[in-house]
């Protein structure tokens, strides 16, 4: 059985036992990016981040916030109210996953015009073969 603790063991997300590529999973993954987004902005509770995070079911949202919780991306605080709330707000690991993945959304916000015109160009070549 791998020894999980061991600092020693570089991460290898190309190798297929990496426990890396799961993390990178959660992270990228269309709801995990979303939230680090909307958690990089503002501290949320739930019913405002599944608001802010418009499609993602209540039970994706939830799963996703134990995952990048278990990944050290975010904390889960209850806070002291009746009834009782929780809210989520990144680590320091969190926030600088999200302000990595806000360049990457940046970057692919603004190049939608080129996208778009590739996947006309894209579509127009598939209705012509077929």
């Amino acid at each position: 059985m791998p020894d999980h603790d061991d600092q020693s063991l570089e991460a290898d997300v190309f190798a297929r036992d990496c426990s890396s590529r799961s993390t990178l999973q959660t992270v990228t993954g269309r709801w995990g990016s979303l939230v680090l987004i909307a958690l990089g902005e503002s501290n949320y509770r739930f019913s405002a981040l599944r608001r802010r995070v418009d499609g993602v079911s209540e039970r994706m949202l939830s799963q996703t916030l134990q995952n990048l919780e278990r990944d050290g991306m975010i904390v889960r605080t209850v806070l002291e109210a009746i009834p009782p709330k929780v809210e989520y707000h990144l680590t320091p690991l969190g926030r600088q996953v999200a302000d990595r993945l806000q360049g990457l959304i940046d970057l692919v916000q603004d190049s939608m015009p080129t996208v778009r015109e590739a996947q006309t160009e894209y579509d127009a070549r598939r209705e012509t073969k077929a």
